[in-house]
């Protein structure tokens, strides 16, 4: 069934001085792909073939296909620039031709020309490909048994708070991460992995950026290790070392490095001296 904000493989039916016509749901529901939009290949869009194409809505709310590839399809969260604003909403850049419309009361907070904001892409009562800024309206915030706790997620940082940063889980959820548990830079838009928080009583949805405890410290550990070899059994980070220093090698905070440290030292691994750090002769 041909949704639309998707992108399907459609079977070239007809071709005419102005594109080519897709195999729809019915033969009576044929889809355009206008002329633009033709591979450079006529052979694979010759009667037959199939197309990978995205269906949306033409100027006179009619379906058609294009070639191009949007940055984000219906049920997607993205970080979209806005380019234009309207009577009704604000307008973003979303890799096709025909702009993508955010009504104003989609807008959680008013959006700029000019500024890029995550937003969640899909189709009004109208049956309209829009999107929205307000991803709580569309997006899960309790954890109704849908992740572990420590599960490996998937995360767009979608917007800053007093508290921390929301977050996009897996493309369906919201989450938040902690002021706390921020070990480095991070602005809306960026993408990386977290792990799922221990459970709130409210059902929302708590995010760490590092794996928990022991097993951090243990997969840290052996980073450690690996990484004195690599530099010939020594190495300058130590636990002095600032915390930008530590992440940009290991990933990881420093507090957590310390810790891994520690462990390390106390299975007599490794010495520490106040400006290095080095594997010991044998291990």
């Amino acid at each position: 069934m041909l949704e639309l904000g998707k992108t399907h493989a459609l079977e070239v039916v007809k071709h005419v001085d102005f594109g080519l016509y897709l195999a729809g749901d019915t033969p009576e529901e044929e889809i355009l792909l206008p002329e633009r939009y033709l591979p450079e290949d006529e052979d694979a869009w010759a009667v037959g073939q199939f197309l990978d194409v995205f269906i949306y809505l033409d100027s006179e709310d009619r379906p058609i296909a294009t070639t191009e590839v949007p940055y984000a399809e219906v049920g997607d969260c993205a970080l979209l620039s806005v380019v234009d604003k309207g009577e009704f909403g604000s307008f973003l850049d979303w890799g096709l031709m025909k702009d993508l419309l955010v009504p104003f009361k989609e807008q959680r907070v008013p959006m700029e020309v000019g500024r890029s904001y995550v937003v969640y892409v899909y189709l009004d009562v109208t049956g309209r490909l829009c999107a929205s800024s307000c991803l709580d309206r569309h997006l899960n915030e309790k954890n109704d048994r849908d992740f572990d706790f420590r599960q490996s997620v998937n995360l767009l940082v979608s917007s800053r708070s007093d508290l921390g940063y929301k977050a996009v889980i897996n493309g369906t959820h919201l989450g938040l991460i902690h002021n706390n548990e921020v070990v480095r830079p991070i602005k809306t838009g960026d993408r990386f992995t977290g792990y799922i928080g221990e459970a709130r009583e409210d059902g929302r949805i708590n995010i760490s950026l590092q794996k928990q405890s022991h097993q951090m410290r243990k997969d840290l550990s052996e980073e450690i290790l690996a990484y004195l070899v690599q530099c010939g059994g020594s190495s300058s980070l130590t636990d002095k070392s600032t915390p930008d220093e530590i992440y940009r090698i290991f990933h990881a905070s420093k507090g957590n490095y310390k810790k891994a440290l520690g462990k390390l030292y106390r299975e007599k691994r490794v010495v520490l001296t106040k400006n290095r750090i080095a594997l010991l002769p044998g291990k």
